[in-house]
């Protein structure tokens, strides 16, 4: 895998929190951090874990060039440059304890949940809210769930749901150019210290269901989740199809 080139940054200080999926590190900067993404692979809530070779270092970069390409369109992030394959320097935000879902087609838990076969186009664009916390199960909330715990104010929560519609218009137009069909996907906001609201945690075949728009092949960690194998080869085809052949 061709990595891309090192670029000098804060050096990492101690480390601050590791996720399922990435670690956090403080740096001499106290608005700064650096994420590194890891290999490991979970799904169901950490019921199910594996590695996925070469993970760390596609998410790493895919995430970077599509907040790259929000950014472009006004849409406001963490990311403050990539300082290599695996590392990235970013805000340091207090997150917003929500999972943001948009859901262009039915497909996962909301066709689970709702007895519709995976595929169908919906209607309209849908938006949920799910509360982070993995004892819990991540369950689904609603705007009032979200302002009577003052996980956010009304304020937040509409510029919230406005960027994520931005978000998916500018990623669904851009995507499909590529062939890949954007089905759903999850985002996290966080808040800087004067309360601006701004995109962070990742966005990745990781964190968003890609099918292959000629074939419906699918081309994100479900191949992971439900063993269907193929599952660095999806990975490494997003890297190609976003990044180019030699990235």
């Amino acid at each position: 895998m061709t990595t891309g080139p090192s670029v000098s940054g804060p050096d990492k200080g101690a480390q601050l929190y590791e996720g399922k999926a990435k670690k956090v590190y403080a740096t001499s900067d106290p608005a700064l951090v650096i994420v590194s993404y890891k290999d490991d692979a979970t799904a169901f809530n950490g019921q199910k874990t594996g590695q996925i070779l070469g993970k760390g270092e596609i998410n790493n970069r895919v995430s970077n060039h599509l907040m790259r390409l929000l950014e472009s369109h006004g849409v406001p992030t963490h990311l403050v440059r990539e300082l290599d394959g695996r590392d990235t320097l970013v805000k340091r935000v207090e997150i917003v304890p929500l999972e943001v879902i948009i859901r262009n087609v039915a497909a996962g838990s909301f066709s689970q949940r709702l007895g519709v076969p995976e595929g169908t186009p919906l209607a309209c664009t849908v938006l949920e809210y799910s509360y982070k916390d993995d004892a819990l199960g991540d369950p689904l909330v609603n705007d009032l769930h979200i302002l009577a715990l003052r996980w956010a104010t009304r304020e937040e929560l509409d510029e919230i749901a406005s960027l994520t519609f931005r978000i998916n218009d500018i990623l669904r137009a851009y995507l499909d150019a590529a062939g890949i069909l954007l089905i759903d996907f999850k985002l996290e906001f966080g808040r800087l210290p004067d309360g601006t609201i701004v995109l962070a945690d990742e966005i990745s075949p990781d964190t968003c269901r890609f099918w292959d728009k000629a074939t419906g092949k699918k081309l994100d960690k479900d191949r992971f989740r439900r063993d269907l194998g193929g599952v660095e080869d999806a990975y490494v085809e997003i890297r190609r199809r976003l990044l180019g052949a030699d990235a």
